[in-house]
């Protein structure tokens, strides 16, 4: 199985049950980044093995706490539902932009961005995924406005301008650890990808600025 088929098969299970955990339930959700917030623990703590590791593990579990607060979309909850569609915004945006980024990166991608830290993200690839989630942010919120109409047009808008920048930040984080542990990836769990943080590494700033968001603007 070559590099890029493999990256899209084992891509789509990772889309399949990270959709199922978060939308089927609130036990599911809690479950869900439950197991990603220890597993990226333990693979970060690989990664400083033998260096200080507070600040890393600190930088970890802020996202996951974060999203725990994004499941609660309405100011009175407990007494509403639990609403996970904030998250699944979230979801959807990271992984097209982290997907498009690579693809069009890996093909035209030529001005490095930060090879010091991440020789192959491009700012070709970073045009490319932001044009892309910028489009993905758009069919979501004119095909689908009934799962999202609880988000403000301006909290909506933030997300879409912010988000590529703030995950990029969180992969160029995520390879600076690596760098400095001498890896390519963080872990092996997920063929053709790497590790969970290798995966989920746009999240780490990513959520917490959107939380931001919404708390400054959503609830207005």
């Amino acid at each position: 199985m070559n590099e890029l088929l493999k990256r899209g098969f084992f891509g789509a299970i990772y889309v399949v049950i990270m959709w199922f955990g978060t939308a089927y339930s609130e036990n599911t959700f809690q479950i869900l980044f439950l197991i990603l917030a220890l597993w990226s623990i333990f693979e970060m703590w690989k990664l400083r093995k033998g260096k200080p590791k507070l600040v890393a593990i600190i930088i970890v579990i802020i996202p996951f706490f974060i999203i725990q607060l994004l499941g609660i979309t309405d100011s009175d909850y407990p007494d509403t539902p639990f609403n996970p569609s904030v998250v699944l915004l979230m979801f959807i945006l990271t992984w097209t932009f982290d997907s498009f980024a690579y693809l069009v990166g890996k093909k035209i991608g030529k001005t490095k961005i930060l090879p010091s830290i991440s020789p192959k993200k491009s700012w070709e690839g970073f045009f490319g995924g932001y044009l892309f989630c910028i489009l993905a942010s758009s069919l979501c919120y004119f095909l689908f406005d009934d799962n999202f109409n609880h988000i403000s047009t301006l909290s909506y808008v933030l997300i879409t301008i912010i988000l590529p920048f703030s995950a990029t930040l969180g992969d160029f984080i995520e390879s600076y650890y690596k760098r400095k542990a001498g890896v390519k990836d963080s872990g092996k769990i997920m063929p053709g990808h790497g590790g969970i943080l290798d995966r989920i590494d746009g999240i780490i700033f990513a959520y917490p600025f959107s939380y931001l968001v919404f708390l400054n603007w959503n609830f207005q």
